[in-house]
């Protein structure tokens, strides 16, 4: 059970970002923008890899995560794709199923390090 509910939370959170991207702000913000830049937020370390078949997802999970695709292009595909052959961690966890970087459809990184890999075989 808890394996299934991995997948489904990295799947939702793959969601919420991208619903999050796309929204547009109601109103300009009030405050003028910091004249020194900030530094941004450091991204958690890899702590774990999870490799998951994109149709071990719910129907309408899948089809949330096509349209995601979609509508990103093969730019950021490709960008996605080079990431994941950048982090020994998660190109070993593709190998252990006999996969590659270019099965990879989606990825979800939580806070926690928790990497998820969406992959989607050729057909």
């Amino acid at each position: 059970m808890r394996k299934l509910m991995i997948p489904m939370a990295a799947a939702a959170m793959i969601f919420a970002a991208a619903a999050s991207a796309q929204e547009q702000p109601a109103q300009p913000p009030a405050a003028p923008a910091p004249t020194t830049p900030e530094a941004p937020a450091a991204a958690p370390s890899i702590q774990s890899v999870t490799v998951v078949d994109i149709k071990e997802l719910p129907e309408n999970t899948q089809t949330q995560i096509d349209q995601v695709v979609a509508q990103s292009g093969e730019a950021e595909l490709q960008k996605l794709r080079s990431s994941v052959d950048s982090s020994p961690q998660a190109k070993s966890a593709l190998e252990a199923k006999g996969l590659t970087s270019a099965h990879v459809i989606a990825a979800s990184m939580s806070q926690d390090g928790a990497l998820t890999l969406i992959t989607k075989k050729p057909s």
